[in-house]
């Protein structure tokens, strides 16, 4: 019996816990990783170590995959297309994957297909950035590179046209978005299969502290069935025209005018969807993979009432080892997932999972592990 290869471009931890989910079923992973002790690289069978933004080698690295997938959006768009010529599976495709690579490409393709979005505009220099924030009411507006950018990285708050200098130095066009008025993040992760099938889990309360996602709950809080109901239904429109495969997590603001905008697409697993590792019947990185494959998609329904994910960062306690002890033992359902990255100040180096019937008790077991593994607290 011969399973399928997963080729997988990149090494960080969403290749790792992909990986994870696809030992049950048998499934054989090539990761391409840009060194030996990436997150993934540790714990995958067959290491490929070079450059995703050389043809070459990722032509050299598809040969033997059966389908090529990406725990990042970040290789060239024209790469995908080459390989998608020469008959290799990639999934996204590039003409999906480009949305979640180009904020600019990105909003155009959602303002034509009607998802609410935030009033914005590509702007070419800090004196047309002020002309937009004229535009949409005045100072403060966000300016965003439209290529690369993570985690708050290519992102800015702009108070004044003299605030505006810093992101047209990367040389790359500036996309320009009026400063949301908004109540809280959410984001509704779905998955869609080559074929069309699609699940969709449930739509989750995000908590940035910044700009890295710190907690994420699920469900959201007081979200009303009928606004879940239609976050869930924009997120699989957009999967649909956008012609996604995999993952795709539709990042939303719910504004205090009672809307609901889209902020930013991901076309791989998310953040976000950590929570389902533990919290979910099929996970966003089962699922994903079951996706890639054209497998019959799993059940997205919750375990439990509530999920908290608290995403663990690096402090000033490197030895996140010796917080086990007590965290296992004041919560033995306590879910700990942790990277094999080195330590360093504001880096995600885990997360924690923790599960239950009261959201408050749900929320300060996640928040108390989180914060003894980085060594924030000490009892």
């Amino acid at each position: 019996m011969t399973f399928p290869v997963v080729g997988m471009v990149g090494g960080g931890q969403l290749a790792r816990m992909t990986h994870e989910a696809g030992i049950p079923l048998g499934l054989k992973f090539k990761l391409l990783s840009d060194t030996p002790q990436d997150s993934a690289a540790q714990v995958a069978g067959e290491v490929v170590v070079g450059d995703y933004r050389d043809l070459d080698t990722l032509r050299e690295f598809a040969r033997g995959c059966d389908v090529i997938t990406f725990d990042h959006e970040h290789v060239p768009t024209e790469h995908l297309r080459a390989l998608e010529a020469e008959g290799i599976p990639v999934r996204p495709g590039p003409d999906a994957l480009v949305h979640a690579q180009d904020k600019g490409v990105m909003r155009a393709r959602l303002t034509e297909i009607g998802a609410p979005c935030p009033r914005h505009r590509i702007v070419a220099d800090p004196a047309d950035a002020a002309a937009f924030a004229e535009e949409v009411g005045g100072f403060p507006v966000i300016l965003k590179t439209v290529r690369g950018g993570y985690d708050g990285k290519g992102v800015w708050v702009v108070r004044s046209e003299a605030d505006a200098a810093e992101p047209f130095r990367a040389g790359v066009p500036v996309l320009a978005e009026e400063k949301v008025d908004f109540v809280r993040e959410l984001a509704a992760n779905i998955v869609r299969s080559p074929h069309g099938q699609a699940v969709a889990y449930p739509v989750v309360e995000s908590v940035q502290v910044d700009g890295v996602c710190d907690t994420v709950i699920a469900p959201a809080p007081g979200l009303d069935e009928q606004r879940a109901g239609e976050a869930q239904q924009l997120a699989l429109r957009i999967a649909a025209e956008l012609g996604v495969v995999g993952h795709l997590a539709v990042e939303l603001f719910e504004t205090r005018d009672g809307r609901i905008l889209v902020n930013e697409l991901a076309m791989r697993p998310h953040n976000s969807g950590h929570w389902t590792m533990d919290g979910a019947i099929t996970s966003q990185f089962a699922n994903h993979v079951r996706a890639v494959l054209d497998l019959p998609l799993g059940d997205p329904r919750p375990r439990a009432p509530w999920t908290v994910m608290c995403n663990v960062l690096g402090g000033d306690y490197p030895d996140m080892y010796q917080g086990y002890l007590h965290c296992m033992a004041r919560d033995p359902q306590l879910k700990i997932h942790m990277y094999g990255k080195d330590v360093k100040p504001g880096r995600k180096v885990g997360h924690v999972n923790t599960y239950g019937d009261d959201l408050a008790d749900v929320r300060e077991r996640a928040r108390h592990a989180a914060d003894y593994l980085r060594g924030t607290i000490t009892e």
